[in-house]
């Protein structure tokens, strides 16, 4: 069945029944194959690409409605790859690593992946992130045809609900989908502190606990775009938008 493709950022939109695309890239033989065998018996269309340079071919001629997406690739590395694709066109990315380093995974988000894997894995928990990155794309959409007007300040962070924008002392910062929606949700209730278990449910409907690891790297990443200064943590419990003082009258 045909796909549209809307002109959202990030998002896609797929006539009733259609199955949703999933491109994997992956160089390794035996990880591609069990990810393709899983995703296809979930409903999913598939296709792989082993290398860099094909990896964005293909996702440039097949308009993947996803990536699953492996770092270490021969040909180019899988940011290049994210970098390359989300050029073309925007598109939700789940990034795997064989390292548990916290620096590739920042930088992976910095480059517009959404989450990330480290390996190894369950087939369970990947197919159930697909899921969920596919089901924030569908909210998203709907958030665009139903935007909320108005402009949120809170003093030199202004958010922009209609245009998904957000600018620091007047200059735009450029924030993933996933950095933007993890924004609003602490920004709805600024100073209070979210657990990181709220967080993942409200950001990425993600009920399991194993994923506060990638809360606290979009965190990080937020940060880092923002100011450190406008987020604080609560140790052993989560992390809260801080607001300016009100001025005494």
């Amino acid at each position: 069945m045909e796909q549209t493709h809307n002109g959202v950022a990030g998002t896609t939109t797929a006539t009733p029944g259609a199955q949703r695309r999933v491109l994997v890239v992956e160089d390794d033989a035996t990880i591609v194959d069990a990810i393709a065998v899983r995703l296809r018996a979930e409903g999913f269309q598939v296709q792989t690409a082993c290398d860099g340079p094909a990896a964005v071919d293909t996702a440039q001629a097949w308009q993947p409605d996803l990536l699953v997406l492996d770092i270490m690739l021969p040909g180019f590395d899988g940011l290049e790859v994210c970098r390359r694709v989300q050029a073309q066109r925007p598109v939700p990315v789940l990034m795997l690593t064989a390292r548990d380093d916290e620096t590739d995974m920042l930088v992976g988000l910095g480059v517009g992946a959404d989450d990330y894997m480290t390996k190894p894995f369950s087939m369970r928990e990947l197919a159930a992130r697909v899921h969920v990155l596919l089901r924030r794309v569908e909210r998203a959409t709907q958030a665009a045809h139903t935007p909320r007007t108005g402009i949120l300040r809170l003093g030199e962070l202004e958010i922009d609900h209609a245009q998904r924008r957000v600018r620091v002392r007047g200059e735009d910062v450029h924030l993933t989908p996933t950095e933007f929606d993890l924004l609003v949700c602490l920004a709805n209730t600024p100073r209070a502190v979210l657990s990181r278990e709220q967080l993942l449910a409200e950001v990425w409907d993600w009920a399991d606990a194993s994923g506060t690891r990638t809360v606290d790297s979009h965190i990080k990443a937020l940060r880092r775009k923002i100011g450190a200064e406008r987020i604080r943590t609560v140790h052993g419990v989560g992390y809260a938008l801080e607001t300016p003082a009100t001025p005494a009258q």
